[in-house]
């Protein structure tokens, strides 16, 4: 009977263990297959992992490994959804319950960056959030799998200096019942955040070093009187700037998407292996220190670096097909002292990894 006295937050599921993880984009033909991904990550001891998808030969491969995963409902999915519980109900059991509980899946992702661009799914989405969560609810599994959505900076109206940041006037009447549902059942606020396209779209503003953790003399927020020594703090900041002028202050933020391009078109000249080699391993070294943001110093940052491959068949500039930390193959793209797949009969023991 206790039980009932509780509110939903208080029994929140923490979909993200630890302060590092990948997003596993597949929108190639050359890469990996799924079981071949396990023995990467596991390697890599990389136990967070995001998917845009609910793709069952993943969910699978995933199965006794202990790798944790939130799965994806794509945005065309979610008029459907949005529309009849029973579909959601369905959706649920047939792509989260039926892989529960030997495959670890701990989030849903329901959607990803919908609001801010344009409005062809914003009106579906909180219909498909609560349906998805009323779904796991009837089926006892609310306390084990979150629900999220994320966000691009296209959300915010400003974001410099974090102090000033709220959101866009274009948002606000999306956002504003997403953010009441989400603090009701204790939901994070996920951030889409890439200094590489701040610096590439503001480079006679943004000092380069700043935005790859190097030192620089960093920037004041006049109001807070904060200092930020790189720019991914100062983003976070501002998402905790917007959710404080909305009435929502205490949401936690996480970064569920972050990374830098290693290659790019002849306009993308920061798009390079070493910038992206010195993005990603100061990352690793930033997440390892276990702090938060300057206004945010006990919330410990969580991150999930996009992407595990540099994907050939991802549409627009060169860059978006180029931010893997490793190659199609396998093999890094760069060094930050993880190690490539390898399938020699030397590493037969890398192979072996996987356990069922």
């Amino acid at each position: 009977m206790f039980l009932f006295l509780f509110s939903p937050a208080s029994v929140t599921v923490q979909a993200f263990t630890g302060t590092y993880g990948i997003n596993y984009g597949r929108i190639a033909n050359n890469i990996l297959s799924p079981d071949d991904v396990v023995t990467l990550l596991r390697a890599a001891k990389i136990k967070n992992v995001r998917i845009y998808d609910f793709d069952h030969s993943v969910l699978k491969a995933f199965s006794g490994t202990g790798l944790e995963l939130v799965v994806g409902l794509p945005n065309e999915n979610l008029r459907d959804v949005s529309a009849n519980a029973d579909h959601a109900m369905n959706w649920v059991k047939d792509n989260v319950l039926a892989y529960l509980p030997d495959t670890h899946i701990r989030g849903i992702a329901i959607g990803n960056e919908v609001l801010g661009t344009s409005d062809e799914f914003s009106g579906f989405l909180l219909g498909a959030v609560k349906n998805v969560y009323n779904a796991l609810d009837k089926l006892k599994l609310s306390h084990l799998v979150q629900i999220t959505t994320a966000h691009s900076q296209a959300v915010f109206a400003d974001s410099f200096p974090p102090s000033s940041c709220v959101f866009n006037d274009n948002v606000v009447q999306y956002m504003k019942p997403l953010l009441e549902f989400f603090s009701q059942i204790g939901s994070p606020f996920c951030l889409n955040a890439y200094p590489f396209l701040a610096y590439m779209n503001n480079k006679d503003q943004i000092d380069i070093n700043y935005a790859l953790f190097l030192p620089t003399k960093g920037a004041d927020d006049p109001k807070t009187k904060l200092h930020y020594d790189n720019l991914l703090d100062a983003q976070i900041d501002a998402a905790y700037a917007a959710l404080e002028d909305a009435g929502y202050g205490k949401m936690e933020v996480i970064v569920t998407e972050t990374g830098w391009a290693s290659h790019g078109d002849e306009n993308e000249a920061a798009a390079t292996a070493n910038n992206a080699r010195t993005y990603n391993y100061n990352l690793r070294k930033r997440l390892a220190k276990m702090k938060g943001t300057p206004l945010r110093p006990k919330s410990v940052l969580k991150v999930y670096v996009f992407a595990i491959f540099n994907e050939n068949l991802k549409p627009g500039p060169t860059s978006e097909r180029n931010f893997g930390l490793f190659k199609p193959d396998g093999s890094i793209s760069y060094d930050i002292g993880f190690h490539g797949f390898k399938s020699s009969s030397a590493d037969s023991s890398l192979l072996s990894l996987k356990v069922r």
